[in-house]
């Protein structure tokens, strides 16, 4: 055997390897061994434990979003407990804004709502950050426009108090009203949010960047893969 035909070998062997290597990491002992998503927001050591491999590691009390009472654009009320067992992705704006950002963002919210519709576990939320001019029957009218259905993409509105709270402070995104010229005006983030079922932060990612939208899509794969694993093991 000459040099070139064992260096093609070796390649072959190699790439046919790698494959079944990945899946020896991935299902080693009939457990997945991949990567689990970060928990965003601030944390704190709690006086409970439990134990890996037969050491004590302290547990973590993670910031989870708090509850909220807005109205979606059916007029039907909406909550956190609405949720609950559910994976959510949040995203602002407001209807007034047809901006090439916030297009861009209702897209790409449609177009994953389109790509998870009979996924069970996977729900859509944008919030309005002109909640006095953005009523139910303004939200359902701005919802048509992009076959946004309340059973899986709920378009919410509500008191401007609890909003902005939901938004700065649950979950730690940028929205800020101005007056300029006599007019209201709105500087807000442009960041999809991903929400596990126990309400804490799982991602942040740019929702008018293309990489970031498909990093959004793998990391809602691995989230879903670890819900129904929590599930299976009664966590």
């Amino acid at each position: 055997m000459n040099s070139s035909q064992f260096k093609k070998i070796a390649i072959l062997v190699t790439i046919l390897a790698v494959p079944g290597f990945l899946y020896y990491l991935l299902q080693e002992k009939g457990k997945n061994r991949y990567k689990p998503l970060a928990i965003y927001g601030p944390k704190q050591v709690a006086s409970t434990s439990h134990t890996v491999r037969g050491k004590s590691i302290p547990d973590t009390i993670y910031h989870t979003v708090a509850d909220f009472d807005l109205l979606n654009q059916d007029s039907a009320q909406v909550r956190l407990s609405s949720y609950k067992g559910k994976i959510m992705l949040v995203g602002l704006f407001h209807s007034s804004n047809r901006g090439f950002a916030v297009d861009f963002a209702n897209k790409a919210m449609e177009g994953f709502s389109g790509i998870y519709e009979k996924n069970p576990l996977l729900h859509f939320m944008s919030i309005s950050v002109n909640p006095n001019e953005d009523s139910p029957s303004v939200l359902r009218k701005y919802a048509n426009s992009f076959s946004a259905k309340s059973k899986k993409w709920n378009l919410v509105t509500g008191d401007s108090t609890q909003v902005y709270d939901l938004i700065n402070k649950g979950l730690f995104l940028d929205a800020v009203k101005t007056v300029k010229e006599g007019e209201d005006k709105f500087i807000y983030s442009n960041m999809f949010v991903l929400i596990d079922s126990k309400h804490r932060i799982r991602g942040y990612y740019d929702a008018t960047n293309n990489e970031a939208l498909s990093k959004l899509d793998d990391e809602i794969k691995v989230l879903i893969a670890e819900e129904l694993r929590n599930v299976k093991d009664g966590r």
